[in-house]
C-alpha cells in the first residue's frame, strides 16, 4: 500500500470506520472505537500521542503501515493503540487507568 497523506488516512478512516471530525479539536477523528489521531509521517506520532495521552476512553493513532515499528514502541505504557488507513488494529487499545 502507498503512503498516504493526512487527508486520505482521514478520508479512509472515516468511511471505513464511520468516524467524525472531533467536536472538541482534540483529536482529528471520533469513531464508536474511540478517538484517532492520524499521524500521516513518523514526525506526526509523537505529537499525536502527546495529544491523546491526556484523554479518557479508547484512543488510537492512524499511520501508514510501514511506520509501524517507529510507532509502536512509542506507545508501550500509554494504552493507546495503532490501525491503519484501512481501521485494521496494529496494536490494541485498552482504557487509562483511573487517577487516583
Amino acid at each position: 500500500m502507498s503512503r498516504l497523506d493526512r487527508a486520505a488516512i482521514a478520508a479512509a478512516l472515516t468511511e471505513k470506520l464511520s468516524a467524525t471530525p472531533d467536536p472538541e479539536g482534540i483529536a482529528d477523528l471520533v469513531a464508536s472505537q474511540g478517538r484517532i489521531a492520524i499521524a500521516a509521517t513518523p514526525a506526526e506520532i509523537d505529537p499525536a500521542i502527546t495529544r491523546l495521552k491526556p484523554l479518557s476512553g479508547y484512543r488510537w493513532i492512524a499511520i501508514n503501515g510501514g511506520d509501524l515499528f517507529g510507532a509502536s514502541p512509542k506507545t508501550i505504557g500509554t494504552k493507546i493503540g495503532i490501525v491503519d488507513p484501512t481501521g485494521k488494529v496494529l496494536k490494541a487499545a485498552d482504557l487509562p487507568r483511573p487517577k487516583a
